[in-house]
């Protein structure tokens, strides 16, 4: 008996298969690299720098006060894409036994700059003495049009937080209100000191100062010693520009 044998048409031969799954691998990694090379383009650059911070307070205005200051940048970068906070706790000097806290986060608002102080800033009374809104902490120096390193003064409204530039060597600054017993203010008196006593521009019911603007209106309780933690965070990714727990002098 003769065997027939029948040729299957259908079958693929070893060769053409290898050669299918390679050209299957060669499209998908096609796929991803061009996936990678998408998330690639696409992720946002991300500042950095060095910076430091000083905080002060030995119960008077002229002594006590916040600073932070940009020691480096890898680019300059918008304060309003900044957000400050500020978190303590400490003991309520009027209450020993009692606990007392607070965090302040203070976004960097750009503001107008047709001459006026925006409705919307965190202090409402500047430490050299004028009675506007402001959005503290103040810029001084380079990246802050038209100013110096004048600390005493607050000139233009290109010093509200959000309107100026953190670049290499500039100072951010906010000090406590204060003047004489007629003014009122912050430890005016020595009899006054670590308290504010209220005069013709300063009335704590209407009224706060760029120190309580960005670290609270009960920041006066933190003495030498206490600790308050402050943080940068560049808003548009969420990374941490700057972050230290900086004890108060």
């Amino acid at each position: 008996m003769s065997k027939s044998f029948l040729k299957n048409t259908d079958a693929v031969s070893p060769v053409v298969g290898v050669m299918l799954m390679l050209v299957v691998t060669v499209i998908i990694a096609a796929v991803v690299s061009a996936y990678s090379s998408g998330m690639i383009v696409t992720t946002q650059k991300v500042p950095t720098g060095s910076f430091d911070c000083k905080i002060s307070n030995d119960g008077s205005w002229s002594n006590s006060g916040f600073s932070l200051s940009v020691l480096s940048v890898s680019e300059p970068i918008q304060t309003k894409d900044v957000k400050l906070t500020t978190s303590w706790v400490t003991t309520n000097k009027d209450k020993p036994t009692e606990r007392i806290s607070d965090t302040v986060a203070t976004i960097g608002l750009q503001h107008p700059l047709e001459g006026k102080y925006s409705n919307d800033g965190n202090s409402y009374i500047d430490h050299y003495g004028t009675v506007k809104k402001l959005q503290s902490p103040l810029g001084y120096g380079p990246g802050v049009q038209n100013t110096t390193a004048d600390f005493t003064k607050v000139t233009i409204n290109e010093q509200n937080y959000g309107n100026y530039l953190l670049t290499a060597g500039t100072t951010l600054v906010a000090k406590p209100y204060g003047k004489d017993a007629t003014t009122g203010g912050y430890g005016i008196a020595q009899d006054k000191r670590y308290e504010y006593t209220k005069g013709n521009k300063y009335t704590n019911a209407i009224k706060t100062d760029e120190m309580g603007g960005i670290l609270g209106s009960k920041w006066y309780n933190l003495r030498p010693g206490d600790t308050v933690n402050v943080r940068l965070t560049y808003m548009p990714t969420g990374s941490v520009l700057f972050e230290k727990d900086v004890i108060v002098e």
